[in-house]
């Protein structure tokens, strides 16, 4: 997963693979090899090359907010922007009357369907939550329309740009 981080008004590049317990990020070129645990929600204890380093996060309450980080002492406020969602936003003509399809971007698993086949929905509405390195992803409806279909069940684990929902 490729994303965007803002930090003290400086941009920086991340990239970001899961395998298994091991995450693997690199940050402005920099290469990470982690273990990630959360003992607690919102909690992060990361593990590289033998030190530990507790993260504290706390989500923003409206999207496009920074998110209140805590690293021991230091406190941070950090943008992430997700560079496939500002693609996405800016197509959004593309569905039309088609068909959308709801697709996850990483490997996860699904903790709740929020609709059912045949709902009426609306563009934004909320339609299926994926936990994905940690991180519940709340995917939403591209149109306004009808759910056609959904392809998984809670619980399953999904693979990256697997169709989980199709909206007609």
């Amino acid at each position: 997963m490729k994303l965007n981080a803002e930090l003290n008004n400086e941009k920086h590049s991340i990239e970001i693979k899961r395998d298994g317990d091991k995450v693997f990020a690199e940050i402005d070129g920099r290469r990470y090899e982690l273990e990630v645990s959360e003992p607690e929600p919102n909690v992060f204890l990361l593990k590289n090359d033998g030190k530990i380093f507790e993260v504290s996060v706390s989500a923003p309450k409206t999207p496009g907010e920074p998110f209140h980080t805590r690293l021991g002492t230091n406190e941070f406020d950090i943008r992430i922007i997700d560079p496939k969602r500002l693609r996405s936003s800016s197509a959004d003509h593309e569905h039309g009357d088609g068909l959308a399809e709801i697709k996850t971007a990483m490997p996860g698993k699904v903790v709740r369907i929020l609709t059912t086949v045949g709902s009426e929905v609306q563009k934004g509405d909320g339609i299926i939550v994926v936990e994905a390195m940690k991180m519940q992803n709340e995917m939403k409806s591209p149109k306004d329309g009808t759910v056609k279909e959904i392809r998984v069940e809670e619980g399953s684990t999904v693979n990256a740009g697997e169709v989980l929902v199709i909206i007609v």
